[in-house]
């Protein structure tokens, strides 16, 4: 009876090390997105605590001289002295505002780049005939843990989806499960959960397929590595029992 019994575990053993196509293979049914257009619009909208570049220029420099940071030799709604302009910005606060030069509190929680770009280009308009602005989040980033490259990425065009966030960390292992990535975001201080499915087509709809910053990607373990890590981990472990 109990070689009967070890030669099941064994072969469920057996059975179960085995990954199948299904598990492995990325984006399959694939097919079926020949022709269809992309209905995802995504754009990031800045949160509080982002750290946000802002260009004020003009064809004449010297009228939006006073809209830059650190213009007269003062520090202007954060950045200090010394740093490069590259690495100088404006934290949104706990209320959602930037201090901007010359306009003052400036509400950009909640806002995308190109709503804010428009808000404080009218605002301008008030003082500069032709202002153009360019507005950068500085601090977009993603935290990614598991059966993956683990990393903190951080995020130059503020666009990244799931496919580039993985192939930016070397791709999943072997083993991780590609059909169930968590995904925990924080949006308005209130965490959400997703999950993403790496081995359908269906992830190019998936909600969290574009990442948000500060995003934390989780890539569970398959059940042969959670086995792995525990006493049975071969047949000869089975004979042990009893």
């Amino acid at each position: 009876m109990k070689y009967t019994l070890i030669i099941v575990l064994t072969g469920l053993l057996v059975l179960t090390s085995c990954s199948t196509r299904k598990e492995i293979v990325y984006f399959q049914g694939a097919e079926e997105l020949e022709n269809k257009k992309n209905l995802m619009n995504f754009e990031p909208v800045f949160e509080v605590n982002d750290i946000l570049h802002v260009k004020v220029s003009s064809l004449n420099e010297d009228v939006v001289a006073p809209f830059q940071m650190n213009s007269g030799g003062q520090s202007q709604g954060g950045g200090g002295g010394g740093q490069s302009p590259s690495l100088m910005g404006y934290m949104v606060d706990v209320d959602g505002n930037i201090q901007f030069p010359v306009l003052g509190k400036v509400p950009a929680g909640g806002l995308s780049r190109s709503e804010l770009e428009a808000y404080l280009t009218e605002e301008i308009k008030t003082y500069v005939t032709d202002p153009v602005v360019a507005v950068r989040l500085l601090n977009f980033r993603v935290i990614v843990l598991g059966e993956t490259g683990q990393s903190v990425v951080q995020v130059e065009n503020e666009r990244i989806s799931m496919p580039e966030l993985l192939a930016s960390v070397g791709g999943i292992t072997y083993d991780g499960l590609r059909d169930n990535i968590l995904v925990i975001r924080e949006v308005d201080g209130v965490k959400s959960i997703g999950r993403v499915d790496m081995t359908t087509a269906d992830v190019f709809s998936n909600p969290f397929y574009y990442l948000k910053q500060n995003d934390i990607v989780y890539v569970e373990p398959t059940l042969r590595k959670v086995k792995s890590a525990g006493w049975v981990t071969s047949p000869m472990g089975l004979i042990s029992i009893g």
